[in-house]
């Protein structure tokens, strides 16, 4: 059982005496989060590690002990799921390794605030409504946990990599997608590891009784059919070249990608063909003269549409990460990413000092809208969305909510040759299929070295090629209709369930309070 609440005295470092072995527990089972998402994907392991969490800042009432172990828990939770950082700015932007690796573990520590918000307010919160341990476990830290996950999705433009809701595109709790998102699942997730903390407590059965119902009840959303067919299957061919990226932006091999890519989407026809982020990596202005002519001719020949990214040029000083589409009858297109990634494309205020350290091209690009039509192929609507992009499921939903027609299929381009080796791919491919879950269509990803892959409505991989590998894959694929929960709600419907949460919980201190005071 959780021990009685005491009071323990501050230390020199601000952190309450006897906390500096449970910060590096906690920091340890961090860590070991990275078990629970892909390309491992022991989606259990998550929710042991949460309760882990929670028994360790349920031991007492010290606020500022919760908040230090909750800080040392997301730092390792952090290290685990962004390490990959480090090959793009080390081997790639040429920053010097004590710099590159310093700078995972800054941007570590950041996103440790997060957790440290969550288990900090939450004993606050326990402190404040006088609250008995199983409203702290049940309902106060699930709610703070998945708030936490949230604002770090969005607070200075967001970095939601390793949200735990992303390991549970296969488990049952993936039937909640399509209700209340990533965020959502998160909120449950917490939830189940606070059910086996309980096992410590008296009413372990209660608990126990919750995580099975939950359980089953994500299990049965999973039959329920969200979206309908809508037209056609159309024929895609998604291309993978499988560019060095050491070698991209190099002037003695631009031409080379050119011609590659150029010959690989002329090779056959198709619906749609797709290529990666930046494939055709010179702006049109700058392209050897007759290229976009010789794609346009081919699209017009084989009734074909394309779609590939480029950078495009408003001015010699702005230009955007897009995706440009050529349709059969001569229509263009345009998109142009949003998102842009902070130090990757854009540079925030104050930081040109650390950029200017590092050599990555087209570093500072300008936002496109935030809602951008789709391209029409034969019968479907097709959104693109550009590498971490589809990291922002709220986007992804606004952009459906708001068009008249919305999309029926949609499509990542990326290039995630910047991360090597890494687990970067395996996760953004599980990332591609919440998006699907949540908005019941089915996700395409075209991408420079892996994972290029067709997703269906229900977020199950119908078609991948290798990673590291030159290919195209080829596959048809059935566009889909109708709004789930979470394309007409966003994220409203799990912050209200976390608002419903927190006001159960103070109803039960102030029941708590009440029947202390008669029977005093």
């Amino acid at each position: 059982m959780l021990r009685r609440p005491r009071v323990c005295a501050p230390t020199y470092a601000g952190a309450p005496r006897g906390t500096a072995w449970p910060m590096l527990w906690a920091a340890l089972a961090g860590l070991c989060s990275l078990f629970s998402f892909a390309p491992f994907g022991a989606w259990p392991i998550q929710l042991l590690l949460l309760a882990f969490l929670f028994y360790q800042v349920g031991m007492d009432t010290s606020v500022r002990r919760a908040t230090w172990i909750g800080w040392a828990f997301g730092l390792g939770w952090s290290v685990a799921g962004m390490h990959w950082l480090y090959i793009a700015m080390n081997r790639f932007g040429g920053l010097a390794a004590p710099l590159a690796a310093l700078a995972i573990l800054l941007l570590a520590c950041y996103m440790g605030l997060f957790a440290a918000l969550a288990t900090g307010a939450a004993a606050w919160l326990r402190r404040r409504w006088s609250l008995p341990v199983t409203s702290f476990l049940m309902l106060v830290l699930p709610v703070t946990w998945a708030l936490s996950e949230w604002m770090r999705g969005w607070v200075f433009t967001g970095f939601p990599w390793a949200a735990s809701g992303y390991a549970h595109n296969t488990s049952p709790l993936s039937g909640y997608a399509p209700l209340i998102g990533v965020y959502g699942i998160g909120m449950l997730v917490a939830l189940c590891g606070a059910c086996l903390a309980m096992l410590t407590q008296r009413a372990r059965w209660p608990a126990i009784g919750l995580l099975a119902a939950i359980m089953a009840a994500g299990f049965g959303l999973t039959h329920v059919e969200w979206t309908r067919p809508h037209g056609q299957p159309i024929s895609v061919r998604l291309l993978q070249g499988n560019v060095a990226q050491g070698e991209k932006f190099e002037p003695l091999h631009i031409n080379r990608a050119l011609e590659l890519y150029r010959s690989m989407i002329v090779a056959a026809p198709a619906d749609l063909i797709a290529t990666p982020e930046t494939a055709i990596v010179l702006p049109p202005q700058h392209l050897p003269p007759g290229y976009l002519e010789s794609l346009a001719a081919f699209a017009r020949s084989t009734n074909s549409s394309l779609l590939y990214g480029t950078p495009m040029a408003d001015s010699p000083t702005q230009y955007a990460n897009s995706v440009a589409g050529i349709g059969p009858n001569g229509q263009t297109y345009r998109f142009d990413k949003q998102h842009l990634v902070p130090f990757g494309e854009f540079v925030p205020p104050g930081f040109r000092w650390f950029v200017d350290l590092m050599r990555i091209p087209l570093g500072d690009f300008t936002r496109g809208a935030k809602i951008q039509p789709a391209f029409a192929v034969k019968d479907q609507l097709v959104l693109p969305n550009v590498c971490y992009e589809d990291a922002f499921g709220e986007e992804i939903a606004d952009q459906l909510r708001a068009a008249a027609a919305p999309a029926t299929v949609l499509l990542n381009v990326s290039n995630l040759a910047w991360y090597g080796e890494s687990v970067a791919i395996p996760q953004h491919l599980q990332i591609s299929r919440m998006r699907s879950l949540e908005t019941g269509r089915p996700m395409l990803r075209s991408t420079s070295n892996g994972a290029t892959a067709v997703i269906d409505g229900r977020g199950n991989i119908t078609a991948e090629l290798p990673p590291f590998t030159r290919g195209v894959l080829t596959a048809k694929v059935q566009g889909m209709e109708g709004m789930t929960p979470y394309i007409r709600f966003g994220n409203l419907g799990f912050l209200l369930l976390g608002a419903l949460g927190l006001a159960a919980a103070w109803l039960s201190g102030r029941k708590f309070r009440n029947n202390a005071a008669n029977a005093a």
